[in-house]
């Protein structure tokens, strides 16, 4: 039951980044971080500290700082980079393709502010589409983890995992409703079992999923809420097992509903399980200036409009 999911706190996911690389570097000696003039906004203070001499400042010359981590692959160090999510993606794809992808470097592409929830920087500091840039890349692994203690626990697992990854990660205060200990790289965490509907979420909106999934529990309706926190490699095994149980989904992301979570598991439904599915997500357009969750009620990200995606799409049953 979602009823049964309690949160046990609030805050930023970008902290998770911050306290998981930290812990990590204390760990392995090859762990270094790189930034692009965003240290703080990174979280970067305590590993700063610890380690200065594994931190690397590269100004706002993020292209640069691509080039500089696939460099230190070569020589065994697992390079974190770091800077907001629409200055590691948009402003470098072609550094990300050619330097790290191509070879299969080492690199883990640390992305925070991702989405609409960066606020008040507006459109041109918000990326709605690096989801979509990220897992069209041969051999990218791509993960949006969903709050504090997820993001720490992913941020962590990069670092035994061989070749280059996304993730994924925001700005805002949010609420903690996972275990640190309930996370694995390309497996989906079911968040609760239904027969109804399927919801599959992503980063901040697998909490409005779970907020959602109890409106509909009170309408009577049984809610399979699943948490795709791996966006490639993706669970199909998990995706299928749920639409086998509901036949029909809803998907929800902070990102474009064209080329991100959405259209990955329509692509799965496409080719085993034909059913219907309704996207939660921005509707191929840029963002604006605004509070976070404002932003978020405007473009339709809401649990309401989960709520109301799921109707429509047992409807279509």
């Amino acid at each position: 039951m979602l009823s049964q999911i309690q949160v046990t706190g609030n805050k930023d996911t970008r902290s998770g980044f911050g306290d998981g690389i930290l812990e990590a570097a204390k760990k392995n000696p090859q762990i270094v971080a790189l930034t692009a003039d965003l240290a703080g906004s990174l979280k970067l203070n305590g590993f700063m500290a610890a380690f200065p001499e594994r931190f690397y400042q590269c100004g706002i010359a993020e292209a640069n700082m691509m080039g500089i981590a696939a460099g230190l692959t070569i020589g065994g160090k697992i390079p974190y980079t770091t800077t907001f999510a629409n200055f590691s993606t948009g402003r470098v794809y072609d550094q990300i393709r050619q330097s790290i992808a191509y070879s299969g470097k080492n690199v883990k592409i640390c992305a925070s502010h991702a989405g609409l929830t960066l606020g008040e920087d507006g459109a041109t500091h918000q990326i709605l589409e690096d989801i979509g840039l990220m897992k069209m890349l041969p051999g990218m692994t791509v993960i949006v983890p969903a709050d504090y203690n997820q993001t720490k626990a992913a941020t962590m697992a990069i670092a035994d995992f061989e070749g280059p990854v996304y993730l994924r990660f925001g700005r805002p205060v949010w609420p903690i409703f996972t275990r640190e200990d309930d996370f694995v790289i390309g497996k989906a965490q079911l968040m609760s079992t239904g027969s109804d509907i399927s919801i599959f979420a992503c980063g901040h909106m697998v909490w409005k999923a779970i907020e959602a999934g109890r409106i509909l529990e009170e309408k009577g309706i049984s809610v399979e809420v699943i948490n795709i926190h791996t966006i490639k490699p993706l669970d199909t095994e998990a995706v299928l097992a749920s639409l086998k149980k509901t036949g029909c989904a809803v998907t929800a992301e902070e990102h474009n509903i064209i080329g991100g979570l959405g259209d990955s598991i329509a692509q799965v439904a496409a080719r085993h399980l034909p059913v219907p599915i309704e996207y939660v997500g921005t509707n191929d357009t840029f963002g604006e200036s605004g509070k976070p969750l404002e932003l978020l009620k405007k473009y339709g990200l809401e649990a309401s409009d989960i709520v109301a995606a799921a109707e429509k799409a047992i409807a279509r049953k």
